[in-house]
């Protein structure tokens, strides 16, 4: 599956569980929705129906005392008025289940029909005795029923009203529930599917990064963990990775050969050229002018420079090779830090610059080094501290150490490093762009050889620098190079050489 295909799945997977607790609270909601639809339609409506027919009992009284005291045509339509629309509201009691009180009013209200034209008889005829009879013993207890009744209903009605309330807010909370449960769950379920995109993905990509990273530092050999048969882009790029670190392997031992050769095959005629230069300046082959002396030295010195470059290059090559050896031997360390220090002493004068060197308390007094060695290492950095510092600038180089442990710093207040080209320093033929403020110009590989130097002593060089501040350059030393280390890197240049 293409990782497209894998996202865009993913992706849709993630939307419709999103989706899911939404559908579930709008079912809540048209729940709770037909909930008070239903209150409104019934226990409320039913209750307003009640309302007015107790208002209309109130008026059916009036309309009873007005019959019985003022017996006319109007009181009379009045009440026959009153008791058609009490009649006409009691059928609908029915439709809201309040039969029995329904029952009741409905039973009431034919006794107030059946005696109100006895009682307006009466009342007409002037039998007031028999009118107030009927009023008291048949009409006013009916009246009286009615209002009972309605009472009874509003009663059951208020108590219905609440349980069905009681209900939909339980109704209503569960469904809030339910929905944050779900809500929960989806986001947990859409969180794990996102973990897992991330991670298809992500970890692929860090394995990549892991491999430049690797051909980067020199690391040909190194290969992914991300399955080259899985069809998806991250398998091609696997594959096309391999590819070009196999063609890189192939380009940088063709490189080391080349350099290899190339410095083997100009060593031995730049030899013989200083040589011969060197016959021509004592006068071997006859007096020379001031004008062809001074042009024999020029090219002397430059033929020295071209020299030093073809070693420097057997070096790299030696040593990208396995073959670079240290010769170890014990060493006063004291006294190497004197030779340093008298060393470059003239050349701070000349500079113009403030050169020392410090002495830890517990610095040991011997160590077990390559001195040779590692006296190209310490020349080679505090020369390129001497070439970016200016006239009245620092220098300084710091000695620390233990039992085991020696730690040396060169720190100048030079022209420092830009972070972006300080991981690339030691890397071969890599110069910085700071060498137009440089007193003379480098070969890129001086660092590079240093740091070669010093992990065939199982030890580390590291730098630290600020543009404009100054550049500090760390070794850390073991007191004696182990023997592990000169043993594999003889093991490693024989295997090499039988290849």
């Amino acid at each position: 599956m293409t990782i497209r295909t894998r996202l865009g799945l993913g992706f849709l997977a993630v939307a419709v569980i999103l989706v899911l607790p939404l559908i579930v609270a709008l079912r809540a909601l048209e729940r709770l929705q037909d909930e008070t639809i239903a209150l409104r339609d019934n226990e409320f409506a039913a209750s307003l129906l009640l309302g007015r027919m107790r208002s209309d009992t109130d008026d059916l009284r009036q309309a009873e005392t007005a019959l019985l005291l003022f017996p006319s045509d109007t009181t009379r339509d009045r009440m026959s008025a009153e008791i058609d629309t009490l009649a006409l509201l009691t059928d609908s009691l029915e439709h809201y289940q309040l039969d029995s009180a329904a029952r009741s009013v409905r039973n009431a209200v034919q006794e107030v029909a059946q005696h109100a034209p006895v009682e307006y008889a009466d009342a007409l005829a002037k039998r007031a005795a028999d009118a107030e009879r009927t009023s008291e013993e048949r009409m006013l207890p009916a009246i009286t029923r009615i209002e009972r009744t309605l009472a009874r209903a509003e009663r059951s009605l208020r108590q219905r009203t609440i349980d069905r309330v009681e209900e939909t807010a339980a109704g209503g909370g569960a469904a809030r529930r339910l929905s944050a449960v779900a809500l929960v769950l989806a986001a947990l379920l859409a969180g794990a599917i996102a973990v897992g995109l991330t991670r298809s993905v992500s970890h692929p990509v860090r394995d990549l990064e892991r491999g430049m990273a690797a051909v980067a530092s020199g690391d040909f050999a190194h290969r992914l963990n991300i399955g080259r048969g899985g069809g998806n882009e991250f398998g091609r790029l696997a594959q096309s990775f391999e590819t070009m670190s196999r063609q890189l392997a192939e380009l940088d031992k063709l490189k080391a050969e080349f350099v290899s050769v190339a410095s083997h095959e100009l060593k031995t005629p730049l030899n013989v050229v200083i040589g011969y230069l060197q016959l021509f300046d004592e006068g071997v082959y006859g007096p020379l002018t001031p004008k062809q002396r001074e042009i024999c030295r020029t090219l002397e010195s430059q033929a020295q420079a071209l020299s030093r470059l073809v070693k420097q290059l057997l070096d790299v090559s030696r040593f990208d090779a396995g073959g670079g050896r240290i010769d170890v031997r014990r060493t006063d360390l004291g006294r190497f830090l004197d030779d340093l220090e008298r060393a470059f002493d003239v050349l701070a004068r000349q500079r113009g610059i403030t050169f020392r060197v410090v002495r830890g308390a517990e610095l040991p007094t011997e160590v077990v080094w390559d001195t040779d060695r590692m006296n190209e290492v310490m020349g080679n950095l505090i020369s390129n501290a001497f070439k970016f510092t200016e006239r009245d600038g620092t220098v300084e180089l710091t000695a620390e150490g233990s039992a085991d442990i020696v730690q040396i710093e060169v720190r100048d207040t030079g022209a420092g490093i830009t972070p972006e080209e300080l991981p690339f320093v030691f890397e071969k033929f890599f110069q910085a762009g700071n060498q137009s403020e440089a007193a003379q110009k480098g070969t890129g590989l001086g660092l590079a050889i240093a740091k070669q130097i010093v992990e065939a002593h199982g030890g580390m060089i590291t730098a630290e620098s600020t543009r404009g501040i100054g550049t500090t350059f760390s070794l850390t030393l073991p007191v004696a190079a182990p023997a592990a280390v000169r043993s594999a890197l003889s093991e490693r240049l024989l295997a090499e050489t039988a290849s």
